[in-house]
């Protein structure tokens, strides 16, 4: 099996990365999760659901039960991407909440419970854990990371990438929150190198 494409990690927010796991950074769309296995790749690549467990999915899944998974991402991407472009750039309330049903619907399928256990360092912790009791459990913490986003983001610093054919979408946590651009060395280059063709021009 050959190694799966590096997704794209650039929004500072795993909820955003999920949305950024279809974009369009240059021209052609890349859809990381346009099948079973391309979600199960791009959870690992998250760090979102341990190994051994995507490897228990694979083994034990009916023929199409993952793809059809992917199709249940991506339409919960598709949904999400809606909340959050009709929300960015200003701060969320207790208002919002009413558009947030399907997300408090993913989550109360949740069957996690916490334990105590010992850590590393000898001491006596607490972890939440996860039952992974069905490949529709695969989405469960997609949506807790989705429910971080709303509830400990500054929507007011969510941004779009200002490139003009980009689709990313990330979380501004620079100083004076001035970021533009995905990442510099993409549509931050581009925007540079037209800005220095339009001054030459001039000149």
């Amino acid at each position: 099996m050959s190694a799966p494409t590096p997704a794209m990690f650039i929004a500072d927010a795993t909820g955003l990365d999920f949305l950024n796991s279809i974009a369009t950074p240059v021209n052609a769309t890349v859809d990381w999760i346009d099948n079973g296995e391309g979600l199960l790749d791009w959870l690992e690549q998250a760090g979102l659901v341990p190994s051994d467990v995507l490897a228990a999915m694979r083994g034990g899944a009916m023929p199409g039960e993952l793809d059809a998974l992917a199709g249940q991402a991506r339409d919960l991407r598709e949904w999400f991407r809606g909340f959050v472009l009709a929300n960015k750039g200003q701060a969320l309330t207790a208002a919002s909440l009413h558009q947030l049903d399907r997300l408090n619907a993913l989550l109360a399928r949740d069957e996690g419970f916490g334990r105590v256990v010992a850590r590393e360092s000898g001491v006596i912790g607490f972890e939440r854990v996860r039952r992974w009791t069905s490949p529709e459990s695969l989405l469960l913490p997609v949506g807790e990371a989705m429910a971080k986003l709303v509830s400990e983001e500054d929507f007011s610093y969510v941004k779009a990438c200002e490139g003009p054919t980009c689709t990313l979408l990330f979380a501004d946590h620079t100083r004076g929150h001035v970021r533009r651009w995905c990442s510099m060395s993409a549509c931050g280059n581009r925007a540079k190198q037209l800005a220095h063709r339009q001054r030459a021009r001039v000149t």
